[in-house]
């Protein structure tokens, strides 16, 4: 090998940009506390955005010094690049954040060549390599031994996580909390003398929330420890309640949500600690829920090629009505779906793929309120055949041939797609729900409806189909081809007929623009079930008035970022339009 080929100079140039994303990354991160002090909510709003935005931003500009800095024949030799992972290496080994560090090395490499080059030589597709994280411990926590004495030993918390804003009352927050604690742990815990509460040390934030994370336990039995805190604006903070059920704590690092801004010090830490209170979190939703999605993402390969590494598991068509723009498989022992976009759409969709593709991606930078699925995208994907369901790969061969192709006889090449995580269709699961199932799955599908609304999300095909359950029956919103911002859509009353001879017309009688939205149509439109209808009427009947819509639209205008909370109130209902 030619003694010029610059290997360490090329790794110190990409683990360079990773510095600089990083302290970017950090920079946004850290204003989060005076955004959640000074009630900045539109901010904080623009804050999560332009960090999702950043990533990508700066792998760009990294590409451009790397190849503004080397010749095209030295930084596209691809076979000299497993030295340059080598020089990575020992730049990163002695970092707390080196699995991070890695998916960067990868991105760059992949920005750089095509996704045909893609090795375990070149890149890090798997790491098993020791790390200083497993040797040396950084303090992330703090610990109460509450004695008997849980009031106190609240009110040390709260006055240990304070902020530049007071309490608004906080006698009667420690009241509030500590009958909730009381409430939610059997009578015993409270008086063991070893009970321990154990909080990570840095607040976690997400649009009006501020979160104090962790777990309570003895010697023998755990729970996990949310105190979610508001701060009313005028007002002061506000300790709103204090959550130990497992679900309820899995439904805030939900994949449905936006993701939460925390100073980490050591990503696997932090990711650790949350794995042990949520054992049934993968750790690639753990580092996605903390704003590391890119990793995340990397996390999920792994556990996917791993699943098919050791597993029998054969892709196939998801359950439920075939779609009209995506074609939709999956792994029945893997709970996640894979979207490609089909070649040729339905004649009613009005888009086409370029517009799909934008929809999807708007998703991922705004605020999902707990009522949308995160998405990751990826490009060529590699499966064996055999791990494909005949009937799966021809109807995708049928459907998508521009993107799915057979390579050498034996694989399968998915040039694109997107992976959710799998729920139940809505519309499959009112099919065998209970009377009483039916009636809270429509109530949560109308709060879905509302709760998109004041995020300003309009999901523009809201049927049944488009809508799953997940694991915690909330029903979520999935097929993005057709969003919009709400304050882009006209609602509108239909007007009276001119004359009687309109109603018996198949045509309208009045104008129809291309934002226009008739929501008296919606009844017949969404229930082809006339009880599911009626049913609907009584739990959300304002949805079918222009007026309600109006009204979303005038708040959100106005500059008001609505309450949307993650979690079960006790003394008040979810703060949104009337």
């Amino acid at each position: 090998m030619p003694q010029h080929w610059p290997a360490e100079a090329i790794a110190r140039l990409i683990l360079d940009g990773f510095d600089d994303y990083r302290e970017h990354f950090r920079r946004i991160t850290d204003g989060a506390r005076a955004r959640f002090e000074q009630a900045q909510w539109v901010e904080a709003q623009r804050a999560a955005a332009e960090r999702i935005a950043l990533y990508e931003e700066k792998v760009a500009e990294t590409r451009g010094r790397l190849r503004d800095r080397f010749a095209e024949e030295v930084l596209f030799d691809v076979q000299h690049w497993p030295l340059v992972k080598s020089a990575y290496i020992g730049l990163i080994d002695v970092r707390f954040d080196d699995e991070l560090a890695e998916t960067w090395y990868n991105s760059i490499f992949c920005s750089l060549f095509s996704h045909d080059l893609i090795s375990d030589g070149c890149m890090f597709i798997h790491t098993t390599r020791p790390s200083l994280r497993a040797q040396e411990r950084v303090a992330q926590t703090r610990s109460y031994l509450p004695r008997q004495d849980l009031a106190g030993t609240l009110e040390r918390i709260l006055q240990d996580y304070g902020f530049s804003v007071p309490y608004e009352d906080l006698p009667r927050d420690l009241e509030r909390l500590e009958a909730q604690l009381r409430a939610s742990l059997p009578d015993w815990v409270c008086k063991d003398p070893e009970l321990c509460i154990e909080l990570f040390s840095s607040v976690l934030y997400r649009n009006k929330g501020a979160y104090l994370v962790g777990r309570i336990f003895t010697r023998d039995e755990q729970w996990p420890l949310v105190i979610p805190l508001l701060h009313r604006e005028g007002q002061g903070i506000q300790a709103d309640a204090v959550i130990t059920d497992e679900a309820e704590v899995s439904i805030i690092f939900s994949f449905t949500r936006s993701y939460f801004m925390v100073d980490v010090a050591v990503p696997a830490e932090f990711i650790g600690f949350l794995k042990r209170i949520l054992p049934g979190k993968h750790i690639a939703e753990l580092y996605t829920s903390i704003g590391f999605y890119k990793h995340g993402k990397s996390e999920f390969y792994r556990a996917l090629i791993n699943h098919l590494a050791n597993t029998d598991d054969r892709f196939i068509m998801a359950p439920g009505v075939r779609g009209m723009v995506m074609s939709v498989f999956t792994l029945p022992g893997f709970n996640t779906v894979f979207k490609i976009i089909k070649d040729r759409f339905s004649p009613s969709k009005n888009v086409d793929r370029n517009t799909v593709i934008e929809k999807y991606r708007l998703v991922k930078s705004v605020d999902r309120v707990g009522r949308m699925a995160d998405t990751q995208e990826f490009a060529d994907f590699r499966f064996p055949k055999a791990k494909f369901d005949p009937d799966c790969l021809a109807e995708l061969l049928e459907v998508a041939p521009s993107t799915v192709e057979i390579e050498n006889g034996d694989t399968v090449l998915i040039r694109h797609c997107w992976t959710e995580r799998r729920m139940t269709p809505l519309n499959i699961y009112l099919e065998n729900a209970s009377e009483s199932q039916v009636r809270e799955a429509l109530y949560d599908y109308g709060l879905a409806i509302k709760q998109l609304a004041a995020a300003n999300i309009f999901p523009g095909d809201m049927l049944l189909k488009n809508f799953g359950v997940t694991r915690h029956g909330r029903v979520v919103f999935y097929d993005y081809d057709e969003i919009s911002f709400l304050t882009e859509v006209n609602f509108r009353k239909i007007p009276p007929p001119r004359y009687p001879e309109d109603e018996m017309s198949g045509e309208p009688w009045y104008s129809i623009g291309p934002n226009d939205v008739f929501p008296e149509e919606f009844p017949p439109f969404l229930f082809a079930d006339l009880h599911q209808r009626r049913l609907f009427s009584q739990l959300h009947g304002d949805l079918f008035d222009a007026d309600y819509w109006k009204g979303v639209q005038e708040k959100i205008r106005a500059g008001k970022v609505i309450d949307v909370f993650p979690y079960r109130r006790q003394e008040e209902p979810l703060a949104l339009p009337a």
